[in-house]
């Protein structure tokens, strides 16, 4: 049966700012679904309140509402469009499902004539309501582990009593497990309760006994109307139950199951979403697995929307979920639809893999001083990357190659731990460096059963670990010279970098690199297909891996290698990897809208992403994507492989950044700003100097190296002083001092951190006003997109303050100032492209605090609040395809806009909320106001010193 012919209008709702535990990857599956439904011709309007991401890009709907998530603003929408047949709650996370359901509990929905589709309420209340989920479950014959609910604290005392400790406590309707832990002892257990009762919105939690040590699995499926059901994938968590599914490290295809347990999961999964409504969508199933010979499987929860994980099963299998989903939301079924990568076949087929996928988390700690860094039930990280790999060793160390937390895989980088206790408390405590500790403790001889007694992680895991291992050992009694091709070939396919080996045969990287090149060890490039290469795929969607050559009848030896290259002209986009604070989402929209401005100059566009959550990865975005490590290796053989006319630096943050000194010194074109441009302006002295001979003022300064200079340097400047590093993203490390005591602990900390870094010394303007404009430059002219007033005073980081476009407290005088001072940076720094200026205003004087000449947070801001494609046009100024007064810039904005921040400090609820100059805030909303005499402004205003710190 084709689409629903009643279906016309469609209102989707989207998952607002980014938080922990909810983050891009609803942003990636609400966009296409929106591209899903255009396709049929269906009218989309969009609500959702993220300026920073694709979903809100005008080009994405047909009406775009930039609006809070609330049923006020849902009312105000369906008054605008009388014509909207059904919304669409599925693709935006939790807070849409939860704004579905208190629209439809106030009866909005029913007001307007607006059917609920892709999900059944029903099905939501049964799977939120812990105890009406029970129920259910132990009615169909699932296995559920012993649980009971509370809605008071007398009662969860009383099945405390009764269960005997560890417990399991879950807030019912909570999101990335919110309100949610495990509790060892009753001390600790009156606190956990209180706090679930409070967090949940209906003030009821589920109190299980804890499956300690089991196995934990989640299955995606996907149900059209007439109960066609495929399950797009199966993915195992290498850490044990205890620790949330979006802080697990997390591998597809399931690696330890039995075929025999794989089909009863199959059989109870499709079971269990049957049972829970008649709805067509998609489906998420988590399961527990006992680890002894039995396999004893038993439910712990299913989600009846796209998840988080469905974001990683697309990518892991080539499988558009969000995709299909919102065709089978308007009545397609399953046999109807085409396979999106092999277009011959039909999506009723269900992925076949013939590689692994590696998921690690990007956790952000460092960011939240003095934070409980056990992993457990609460969701605790800020983004995560995917390996792709022929096997989990290359996988796994792929994904630990993109996390950039300045590892270059597992061990052999002189980074691991060597003393025992430590060792032994970091396996028994899980934390974020987990995955590297375990090859430490094989490093130091600890048993695999001590290992696996510990940490409950499945001893197929360890044993992979421990081969790794072995084989470093073997490789370390070499030198370059005499190492054997077999013993190098080998470590390339398990996936050791050159650095790793340059470090067990103590030589340089390049060596490692040049003997490959030489024993023609080069990487091949295999096609993500969805089915094991039974079939053509269309799509060229890559990922890189080292095979044995292939000797054929007459005698040529070569490597299969799926990625042909044209003789187009190519441009490669550098994308920004995990989204961590201080490098989000928004780095992402650049990236996809450089891509798109490439195509449309003519170029053959290349992708290198490693983030599983975002658009720029989806298979159809670039002409090529290459889901691989940002990581130098890799990018390296990439263009070896490709040989583009340029590589684009400046959209992907500071990721893509650190790379350009490298591309520099192979001599590989950087299309738009110059390495020695963008060098300047990270030399914090350097481009002092620059300012100096332009007579354009900053904050007096000094450059440090040690604790001795930055003391004597403090006698010249005067307190307060901002200190910080050169080279960091997000104001890594910047704090403001106020003595000499507080002045040595910092300095001597960073030092410690972050070696042989420059450190600057500003005399810190207090009580200035700060302000930031963002420009586009060709190297002739300059266009400011947008100058923004911060509401918080001088010393918050531009990422956690409210800032104002335009500005709203700056007379003519101070503007006019800002306009030339940033006109002459962009020209002084041969700017092409993107630039972006922070200033502090001080007595009508305006100082200069940094300049960076690459995309910033506030571009994609500027550009939604002034409806104009920004990202599109600097794109076309740096491959030299328009001059910047080619353009008819036409900036539309009636009032203001306000980007707000927005924090997830409710993960961490010991931690420090004082605001300062390191950026603490996940996501941010956009705010339209008529007039400064709203009341949001007022009450923004007012409250704008209150969080202000050191």
């Amino acid at each position: 049966m084709p689409k629903r012919k009643d279906l016309n209008s469609i209102l989707i709702i989207g998952s607002g700012p980014i938080i922990i535990g909810q983050a891009c990857e609803f942003d990636y599956s609400g966009s296409q679904a929106l591209r899903s439904l255009r396709e049929d011709g269906i009218e989309t309007i969009l609500i959702n309140s993220n300026p920073a991401t694709i979903m809100t890009d005008p080009a994405m709907a047909d009406h775009v509402y930039l609006k809070p998530l609330t049923t006020k603003s849902i009312i105000e929408i369906l008054q605008k469009h009388p014509n909207i047949d059904a919304v669409l709650p599925t693709m935006g996370g939790q807070t849409a499902l939860n704004l579905c359901i208190e629209a439809d509990e106030k009866g909005i929905w029913e007001d307007f004539g607006v059917e609920i589709i892709g999900v059944d309420i029903d099905a939501i209340n049964i799977t939120e309501d812990r105890e009406k989920f029970r129920e259910l479950m132990l009615k169909i014959g699932i296995g559920m582990p012993p649980q009971a609910s509370a809605t008071s604290f007398l009662k969860g005392k009383e099945i405390a009593q009764e269960f005997g400790f560890p417990l399991v406590i879950r807030a019912s309707f909570t999101l990335g497990g919110a309100g949610a832990g495990i509790v060892h002892d009753p001390e600790h257990f009156d606190d956990m309760l209180s706090h679930g009762l409070e967090v949940s919105p209906i003030h009821e939690v589920m109190i299980d006994k804890a499956l300690m040590g089991w196995k934990e699995y989640e299955l995606e499926l996907l149900r059209d109307k007439n109960d066609n059901v495929v399950i797009i994938c199966t993915i195992e968590n290498m850490d044990p139950m205890g620790i949330h599914t979006g802080d697990s490290i997390t591998v597809a295809p399931a690696m330890t199951l039995s075929d025999s347990t794989f089909q009863r999961m199959r059989d109870m999964a499709i079971h269990m979403m049957r049972s829970i409504g008649d709805f067509a969508g998609g489906c998420n199933v988590q399961f527990a697995v006992s680890p002894d010979e039995k396999e004893d499987i038993i439910a712990i929860e299913i989600n009846p929307r796209v998840s988080r994980s469905s974001a990683l099963a697309s990518k892991a299998t080539g499988y558009p979920i969000a995709k299909i989903a919102a065709k089978l939301a308007i009545g397609y079924t399953l046999d109807e639809l085409d396979n999106q990568i092999t277009k011959s076949t039909s999506a009723l087929f269900e992925p076949t893999l013939d590689y692994v996928i590696v998921k690690i988390p990007r956790w952000n700690f460092d960011k939240f001083e003095g934070s409980d860094r056990t992993l457990g039930l609460q969701m605790k990280s800020v983004g995560e990357v995917m390996g792709i790999g022929r096997s989990f060793q290359e996988a796994l160390h792929k994904a630990t190659q993109s996390l950039e937390i300045k590892r270059n895989g597992l061990g052999a980088d002189g980074k691991g731990y060597k003393d025992y206790e430590t060792i032994i408390e970091k396996l028994r405590v899980p934390s974020w460096d987990r995955v590297f500790v375990i090859y430490d403790a094989i490093q130091l001889g600890i048993p695999l059963k001590r290992i696996h007694e510990i940490t409950k992680i499945d001893m197929w895991f360890l044993k992979q670990y421990e081969e790794l291992h072995y084989l470093e050992q073997e490789i370390s009694k070499y030198t370059i010279e005499s190492l054997p091709k077999a013993l190098l070939l080998e470590a390339k396919q398990k996936g050791f970098a050159d650095r790793q080996i340059a470090h067990m045969l103590d030589c340089w990287e390049s060596e490692v690199h040049s003997k490959r090149m030489d024993l023609n060890i080069n990487r091949v490039y295999k096609l993500v297909d969805t089915c094991a290469a039974e079939f053509k795929a269309v799509t060229p969607y890559y990922y890189s891996t080292f095979e044995e050559e292939v000797e054929t009848a007459d005698g040529e030896r070569y490597v299969a290698n799926d990625s042909v290259v044209t003789d187009k002209k190519k441009v490669v986009v550098l994308g920004s990897g995990p989204n961590r604070i201080g490098q989000g989402i928004e780095f992402d929209y650049c990236c996809v809208h450089g891509v798109l401005a490439a195509a449309e100059c003519g170029y053959e566009t290349i992708m290198i992403n490693c983030n599983p959550e975002t658009v720029s990865t989806d298979f159809d975005t670039a002409d090529k994507l290459y889901f691989e490590p940002v990581f130098w290796e890799h990018i390296y053989d990439i263009i070896l492989h490709e040989k583009p006319e340029g590589v684009i630096v400046q959209l992907g943050g500071q990721t893509a950044l650190k790379l350009a000194e490298k591309l520099d010194k192979y001599g590989i074109n950087i299309i738009g700003t110059s390495f020695q441009s963008l060098d300047l302006a990270e030399d914090r002295g350097s481009f002092s100097t620059l300012l100096k001979d332009n007579d354009i003022p900053y904050p007096r300064f000094g450059v440090a190296e040690t604790a001795d200079e930055a003391l004597d340097l403090a006698d010249e400047l005067k307190f307060p002083l901002l200190v910080r590093p050169s080279y960091v993203l997000g104001g890594q490390g910047m704090k403001i001092v106020i003595n000499k005591e507080e002045l040595e602990a910092h300095v001597v900390d960073l030092l410690r951190k972050i070696p042989n870094n420059k450190l600057l010394l500003d005399h810190y303007l207090d009580g200035a006003i700060e302000a930031e404009a963002d420009a586009i430059c060709d190297g002739e002219d300059v266009y400011i997109i947008g100058i923004m007033e911060h509401i918080e005073p001088c010393g918050i980081h531009s990422g956690d303050s409210n800032a104002t476009l335009p500005p709203f407290n700056l007379g003519e005088f101070v503007l006019q100032q800002i306009k030339d001072h940033t006109k002459k940076i962009a020209l002084a720094l041969n700017t092409v492209g993107l630039i972006n200026i922070q200033f502090a205003v001080k007595d009508d004087i305006v100082y200069i605090i940094e300049a960076n000449p690459r995309a910033s947070r506030t571009v994609p801001f500027i550009a939604k609040a002034y409806k104009e494609p920004y990202v599109n046009y600097a794109t076309k100024v740096m491959l030299g395809d328009k001059k910047v007064k080619d353009f008819d810039f036409k900036p539309h904005l009636d009032g203001y806009a306000i980007k707000q921040p927005v924090f997830s400090f409710n993960k961490f609820p010991n931690v420090n909320k004082n605001l300062g100059p390191e950026m603490k805030s996940t996501g941010e909303s956009i705010l339209f106001i008529d007039s400064l005499k709203d009341d949001e402004f007022y009450n923004l205003y007012a409250r704008r010193k209150m969080y202000l710190s050191k």
